[in-house]
């Protein structure tokens, strides 16, 4: 059985290219914002705050915010988020010209930052189904060009540009985001109109928040998909807490060789979510979610064994390829399976609770490698990382998407598995 290959429509490619300005823009402020803060203080602590205080949104509202996105128009709150971003970035470039900076502005600009970021993307993720008629095949090709511009953008090109842009002056790297947000606000603003996600009875924000978080821990395909990146920020945060420190004790690679190391992982990433969706038509979608799991524990556990920086560098690409590849079949079933009016609460949710996990597995890793020695951490991590794909194969497994695709399909759609086309089955997709 065959079928003409399908195309991601026009409005995709501004979307794609909306995110992938904001993505640059991203990485030169992740890359500016402590470097300007170092220019404030060397108290550690005072460093941390303005870290921490990006990811606060997502602990304190995040399914608060999805209970939000599914109340609004999509394409307004994307474009409304950006637009106050770039605002936002003028006030510390200004306090910046006038030499006023501090750290608590900072850190309540990285907050602010942080609370728009949630908005765009858990509403960036919930209009793409709309966008993209919950196709299977096209949500995994769309989320393959989406990670892999975030990954190019925001790994590779960012954080040296904002470094050299801070170089020029303060306030430089700032406004260099505020205009990359201005641009995606304007693409976005561009997209065509979506529909509307149905209203339901009307409830307090409360309940609406709780009903989509209950809907992610009844649902097991959802809970499985929820609980691998969850298991997984902890597994490699606590790797990444040691990493520095086992490459240069254990390893012997000193500070530039480290940037390569990381780049090795960045690199794997990009390959990865470029095959993501390759990995699907040929396995399944469950069994392929099942592979890049355990690839991932495999691969730490590589690294824990790893004597030489090469060994070290093929365990980190190798691992970042599984996900990368993870982090483009995960969001793409669930975008094609869950109902239109709950898929902001339900990526909100599974956000979260990743979120939420990362400074467990942070805090894991500290201690370990206290308690015990260096590479206890790369070996908990792995075992993690296995034990989570065992506990998980069942919960995501081909049996399970399929019969989950089909119920969400709507009737007098094809099974997206069962239409194939010939030249898709020859090659990964390309970024």
């Amino acid at each position: 059985m065959t079928s003409v290959v399908r195309k991601l429509p026009t409005g995709f490619g501004r979307l794609w290219a909306a995110q992938t300005i904001s993505s640059l823009g991203d990485g030169v402020t992740h890359a500016a914002l402590p470097l300007l803060a170092l220019t404030l203080t060397r108290d550690p602590m005072a460093l941390a705050v303005v870290t921490a205080a990006g990811t606060l949104p997502w602990l304190l509202f995040g399914v608060l915010g999805g209970a939000l996105v599914d109340r609004w128009d999509r394409r307004r709150t994307m474009w409304v988020a950006d637009a106050a971003r770039a605002l936002l970035l003028a006030i510390p470039a200004a306090a910046a010209v006038l030499d006023v900076l501090s750290i608590p502005l900072l850190a309540a600009v990285a907050f602010l930052l942080g609370l728009g970021g949630l908005f765009f993307d858990t509403a960036a993720t919930a209009c793409l189904p709309d966008l993209l008629g919950r196709d299977l095949v096209l949500l995994e090709r769309a989320n393959s060009r989406l990670r892999g511009a975030q990954t190019v953008m925001s790994g590779f090109a960012g954080p040296p540009a904002g470094s050299a842009l801070l170089a020029l002056g303060r306030a430089v790297p700032l406004l260099a985001d505020a205009v990359s947000f201005l641009l995606s606000a304007l693409l976005v603003r561009s997209l065509p109109a979506m529909p509307r996600p149905v209203p339901e009875v009307r409830e307090s924000l409360f309940r609406q928040a709780r009903a989509g978080a209950s809907y992610v821990f009844r649902d097991r395909l959802l809970l499985g998909l929820a609980l691998r990146p969850a298991v997984g920020n902890i597994a490699f945060l606590a790797v990444e807490t040691v990493l520095a420190l086992f490459a240069h004790d254990r390893l012997g690679i000193d500070t530039y060789g480290f940037g390569l190391l990381l780049t090795a992982e960045a690199t794997g990433g990009l390959l990865g979510a470029g095959i993501a969706s390759y990995l699907g038509r040929r396995l399944g979608t469950g069994t392929a979610l099942t592979c890049t799991a355990a690839v991932e524990g495999l691969a730490i556990l590589g690294l824990a064994a790893a004597r030489n920086a090469y060994v070290a560098g093929l365990a980190l690409a190798v691992c970042g390829a599984g996900m990368g590849a993870t982090m483009v079949l995960g969001p793409s079933l669930r975008q094609a399976i869950v109902p239109a009016h709950l898929m902001g609460r339900v990526a909100s949710t599974s956000r979260m609770l990743a979120m939420c996990a990362a400074p467990v597995g942070a805090f894991l890793g500290g201690w370990l490698a206290t308690t015990y020695d260096i590479r206890t951490p790369l070996f908990t991590a792995a075992g993690l990382l296995l034990a989570m794909t065992a506990i998980t194969a069942s919960m995501t497994s081909n049996r399970r998407v399929e019969a989950a695709l089909r119920a969400a399909a709507p009737a007098g759609r094809p099974d997206h598995r069962v239409s194939k086309d010939p030249a898709e089955e020859s090659a990964p997709d390309v970024l």
